[in-house]
């Protein structure tokens, strides 16, 4: 893994995130609970967790190098563009952390370095 000198992140999460996250969350959830779900991760704060234990928490895979949407995510960070934080969900029913939005900036962090503090809104 190749570390990078710091991720820059924007001080709030970009507006096309959180549709992107009740699109997400729609699959998983009913209509109502997703609305509010939306609702608490818009006022949430934005707080920082590990790459690795996010992965962790979320018992998902690492997305291989070759994905676009990561592909394009490593430029951002490389170049020192600023991500958006990702959006996630405790859930605790399933023991686990559901990634509403970000898991493509995720994987493309983690690429660079495990360790690497993510900026997020997690309700």
């Amino acid at each position: 893994m190749e570390k990078v000198k710091e991720i820059v992140w924007l001080s709030d999460v970009e507006e096309h995130d959180y549709a992107a996250a009740e699109s997400y969350l729609g699959l998983l959830y009913a209509a109502e609970r997703v609305t509010k779900l939306v609702a608490g991760l818009r006022t949430a704060t934005v707080v920082k967790f590990k790459a690795k234990d996010i992965f962790r928490a979320s018992q998902l895979s690492l997305l291989g190098v070759s994905n676009s949407h990561v592909d394009k995510d490593r430029a951002k960070i490389a170049g020192g563009i600023a991500l958006s934080p990702l959006l996630l969900l405790r859930d605790e029913q399933n023991g686990k952390v559901v990634i509403a939005d970000g898991y493509h900036r995720l994987c493309g962090i983690y690429g660079f370095d495990e360790d690497a503090w993510i900026n997020c809104k997690i309700v």
